[in-house]
């Protein structure tokens, strides 16, 4: 389960790339499609949250 978050952290681009990683134009278009996947689900998930909110305030 460490790996996961860490590997969301590399994709996050909060946590710093390893040195060794291959630098290739197929893994970072990888990488941002996951990026952006995360942060539309991350945004899906509040607006979720603000609607249960608002309907039982």
């Amino acid at each position: 389960m460490k790996s996961i978050w860490q590997q969301i952290l590399r994709y996050l681009y909060l946590r710093k790339r390893d040195p060794q990683a291959p630098h290739n134009t197929n893994i970072f278009l990888m990488h941002s499609m996951n990026r952006i996947s995360i942060l539309l689900f991350l945004v899906a998930v509040m607006i979720l949250l603000v609607r249960l909110l608002k309907h039982f305030l």
